[in-house]
């Protein structure tokens, strides 16, 4: 190994070896200071001319410091780091609880959206803090804040998820009670999208017109066969049976695993549309990976074929796809739950008005029966009549 050349300075104890800069490859001093403390001897690194902005005279005043003991060596300060970290991992923050919580469920339905929220709104706040650190002040003004530009859902859904980290965290005695409730805003949930007929037409010919495929074809899934976002995200080759078309959905909404038919329209898409050789996964992300979002790219052939802004694209087609089978009056709401993979028969009932003009329309039909049926017999005993004057 060739010797490395030290330079001394005109200060004590104080000296540098040349090197070269990162990034830059230039040359730089590295300085290095040599000093005794509790009757050792210690010689340690002070810092680099440009990445530390060190000098001469700066090491100089490290080395004082150093050895009056006001300041800590480079050793002693690494000590106190790792045991200022493992004090840290030893406590059950919220930021460790929600690790643990990953480690404990690691097949909980959402998660890359439970991240987002933990690591945008909840870790800022409460990241460092044990749940006994919590007051009801510290989580109304969260709440408040995020009021003023988030919607009710997105709000429950950010103290949904913080209630139930500190919940798991209580099951598994890591942490004490929480001595308050989490107070949830109010969401209205029986919000049903719909589109006109001409709003639907001019919609299919904007998704007919983009040249992305996948984005195209996902649409039209959510259109023909009502699945959520999600489920067409995860939804793999596998999951179709091209033979007894059926549509296999893992990690439904509602549950278990579930299988609707896989209808001539949805049929036809698949059967067309392009396969990865990266991926599995039948509408890919990014690398081939499970989809996490297509926002930007449904918003653009929604903005091009005129559809309002809060209709979501998506999850919108899912209610298009309810609603025609609701108002046809040819699918009882037993079906419907099932083709929407509902676990609860009231959430179906959202579309029930749906079916009001196709009633009423079959409850006219039953009274021009009855008429008519009362009107021939009214002729035949008329005719009777005519027969016996005759």
């Amino acid at each position: 190994m060739p010797i490395i050349k030290r330079h001394k300075t005109k200060y004590p104890g104080v000296y540098f070896i040349q090197g070269s800069a990162i990034g830059t490859g230039k040359p730089e001093r590295i300085y290095y200071i040599i000093y005794r403390k509790d009757g050792r001897l210690i010689e340690e690194k002070a810092g680099r001319q440009f990445q530390d902005d060190m000098t001469a005279a700066k090491a100089a005043q490290m080395r004082t410091k150093r050895i009056q003991k006001d300041e800590l060596s480079n050793k002693e300060q690494r000590i106190v780091t790792k045991k200022e970290k493992q004090l840290e991992s030893d406590r059950w923050t919220i930021s460790n609880l929600w690790k643990e919580y990953k480690k404990g469920k690691p097949n909980i339905k959402g998660l890359t959206q439970d991240e987002n929220r933990f690591e945008n709104y909840i870790e800022p706040e409460f990241g460092n803090k044990e749940p006994k650190d919590l007051f009801p002040l510290d989580v109304d003004r969260l709440r408040i804040r995020l009021q003023k530009t988030k919607s009710p859902g997105t709000v429950k859904n950010v103290l949904e998820l913080l209630r139930r980290i500190i919940h798991y965290g209580e099951k598994k005695n890591l942490c004490p009670h929480l001595n308050f409730t989490i107070e949830m805003p109010r969401v209205n949930n029986i919000k049903t999208e719909d589109l006109t007929p001409k709003q639907l037409k001019k919609l299919l010919e904007a998704i007919n017109q983009d040249p992305d495929i996948q984005t195209a074809n996902l649409m039209k899934m959510a259109l023909f066969t009502g699945m959520r976002r999600g489920e067409l995200f995860r939804l793999e080759w596998k999951d179709i049976d091209f033979d007894k078309r059926f549509i296999h959905i893992r990690d439904p909404k509602g549950g278990s695993d579930q299988t609707i038919p896989l209808n001539d329209s949805a049929y036809q898409i698949l059967k067309h549309h392009p396969k990865s050789k990266k991926s599995d996964f039948i509408f890919p992300g990014r690398k081939g990976k499970q989809r996490v979002d297509i926002r930007r790219h449904v918003n653009k052939i929604k903005e091009s074929a005129g559809i309002p802004k809060d209709f979501r694209a998506l999850h919108g087609l899912r209610h298009v796809y309810a609603s025609m089978l609701a108002s046809s009056g040819q699918v009882d709401m037993y079906t419907l739950q099932k083709l929407l993979t509902h676990k609860s028969p009231l959430m179906t009932q959202r579309y029930a008005h749906l079916r009001d003009e196709s009633l009423k329309q079959a409850s006219n039909l039953a009274g021009s029966i009855i008429n008519e049926t009362i009107s021939k017999k009214k002729k035949k005993v008329v005719n009777m009549k005519d027969v016996k004057q005759i």
